[in-house]
């Protein structure tokens, strides 16, 4: 009966609404201004002069922006609701890659950086709030496609950066991108789902959890989103380096990796019902080695643009994975797991790619993207925890 009643619900649930494409849209939005950085950064730190160690203390500076303003929007959704957020730091954030093409000294920079870390990161937090919201009302998952958008966004973004800036030039490219960023936002503006606030969670005490299963499945999060951290931040500089090439190919280098991420990340739920999360977190972490490693000792460009794409085939699925084991903890409140896994995980993408630079003056990017599998290797380690991201025994499954 309850089968029949589930598969009942999931024939009501339309699989496309309004609300579904509005929420997808505000993440490609948010990718494409992502994507649309990442073949910027050899460009800003040449008109900054920045040296390899300087530009990953703006990286950091970029990750500190993030942090500071995350916790920021999820005040102000448990006040106003996800929806009324996600406009507003969506409009906030448009000018800000243009405000980044315009400054020319160090502290300018860094505010510039800080303000697009800040807003991203703000937007990131409100958008995932109202994916939920509209999981709740339509009774079915649609988050993996959501961050599916994200990488189809990153991907139409720093695809194109590298050709559009040859073209237009570095302000051109940076307003064609606002532009478009805008286009967005006002198509999905008044389609976002309402969701109200909760100024309850405003004031919720949070106790961070005794048991180490939380925390070892944020080590997988955190090791799995340090390398896609270090591509999008470090990828362009060095194809454009120490690969020599071009500023419109070295724009490939985060692009492959969003391509094949949001292919997988749109199969990603198929895949792991039918293989098991275990199965799965381990077949993707071996390939994300093969494509690190591939990257890592590329002796051209093409090479290091092929392991690039190898290594989002394996990270696309990892952290959804490590995300969903934290949500299904035995015996543990559902946001407590995942706020502690989230957390752990986002601060390997926002601020551990800034040491990179530090250590890339003395040894060279090549060596740390042929470093970073080690930090998988705690990964598989560690893959049995992915258990806990299937179907608990006993609940009914759709049909």
């Amino acid at each position: 009966m309850n089968d029949t009643l589930a598969a009942a619900t999931h024939r009501r649930s339309p699989a496309i609404t309004r609300e579904r494409a509005a929420v997808a849209l505000m993440f490609l939005m948010n990718g494409f201004l992502v994507g649309a950085w990442a073949p910027k950064i050899p460009e800003f730190a040449a008109r900054l002069s920045l040296s390899e160690s300087t530009l990953g203390l703006m990286i950091l500076v970029f990750g500190i922006g993030s942090i500071v303003m995350m916790p920021v929007a999820g005040m102000q959704i448990a006040r106003f609701g996800s929806a009324r957020v996600t406009r507003v730091t969506a409009i906030l954030v448009l000018p800000t890659l243009i405000f980044l093409s315009l400054v020319g000294s160090l502290w300018t920079g860094a505010i510039a950086i800080f303000l697009f870390g800040g807003l991203i990161g703000a937007m990131d937090v409100a958008m995932n709030a109202n994916a939920v919201a509209v999981e709740k009302q339509m009774r079915r998952s649609i988050m993996s496609s959501c961050h599916a958008f994200w990488s189809l966004g990153g991907l139409f973004g720093s695809a194109s950066g590298g050709l559009v800036m040859a073209w237009l030039g570095v302000l051109g490219h940076a307003g064609l991108v606002t532009l478009l960023a805008a286009l967005m936002v006002l198509a999905a503006w008044p389609l976002l789902l309402a969701d109200k606030p909760h100024p309850e969670e405003a004031g919720a005490r949070v106790r961070l959890p005794r048991s180490a299963l939380p925390w070892l499945i944020g080590l997988v999060a955190l090791f799995s989103m340090i390398p896609e951290g270090a591509i999008l931040d470090w990828g362009a500089l060095y194809l454009r380096n120490e690969l020599g090439a071009s500023m419109q190919l070295s724009g490939l280098a985060f692009g492959a990796f969003s391509l094949t991420m949001a292919i997988m990340r749109f199969g990603g739920d198929l895949v792991r019902d039918r293989f098991g999360a275990v199965r799965t977190l381990r077949f993707c972490t071996l390939a994300s080695i093969v494509g690190l490693l591939t990257a890592g000792f590329a002796v051209n460009s093409t090479m290091a643009i092929i392991g690039f794409a190898i290594a989002g085939i394996g990270i696309s699925n990892m952290v959804p994975i490590a995300f969903s084991a934290a949500g299904n903890l035995p015996g543990m409140a559902q946001g407590i797991g995942l706020s502690v896994v989230t957390t752990m995980g986002y601060s390997g993408i926002l601020v551990a790619p800034s040491a990179i630079g530090f250590i890339a003056e003395h040894v060279g990017l090549a060596a740390i993207f042929a470093g970073l599998p080690l930090l998988h290797l705690v990964v598989l380690c560690l893959s049995h925890l992915a258990r806990h991201a299937d179907r608990p025994a006993g609940v009914a499954v759709e049909k």
